[in-house]
């Protein structure tokens, strides 16, 4: 990724920036899916298995097991966030601001619902010693028949 010159590109710039971001060390492959993830500046909800096939198509793939691993360091340094639909299947959101997501069922993808879609009118009290950490929205959604 870097030029004749041996500078950085965008891309690689962009994903140390966003890794120093979260205090991680910029190993490989970490600069290689956060260049996936991040590299051109816009915002993505990915799988797993996605990322990692798309890793795979360049020229230093990184395993599955890495990929999940990475993931998850992602996401607790607050980097991205996870999106978890049907209870067993997890996308991860580059945009870690609170908002509602759309889940396309006939498609399986995950996209960002428009900021007004929701409004919270009140949130429950919650159980004494606790509090509310987040709060999830997922709308499923479908195209009518």
């Amino acid at each position: 990724m870097t030029d004749a010159s041996g500078s950085k590109s965008a891309s690689e710039t962009r994903a140390a920036s966003w890794l120093a971001a979260g205090d991680l060390r910029p190993t490989r492959q970490r600069l290689t899916l956060a260049a996936l993830l991040i590299g051109d500046g816009q915002d993505r909800h990915v799988t797993a298995e996605g990322l990692h096939e798309l890793a795979g198509q360049g020229p230093a793939p990184v395993s599955l097991a890495t990929v999940y691993n990475t993931l998850r360091a992602f996401c607790d340094a607050g980097l991205m966030m996870e999106v978890t639909v049907d209870g067993n299947r997890s996308y991860f959101d580059t945009r870690t601001d609170d908002h509602a997501h759309y889940y396309w069922e006939e498609d399986g993808k995950v996209t960002d619902a428009p900021a007004d879609a929701v409004r919270l009118a009140q949130l429950p009290e919650p159980p004494q010693g606790c509090e509310i950490s987040k709060i999830d929205v997922v709308i499923r959604i479908r195209r009518k028949a």
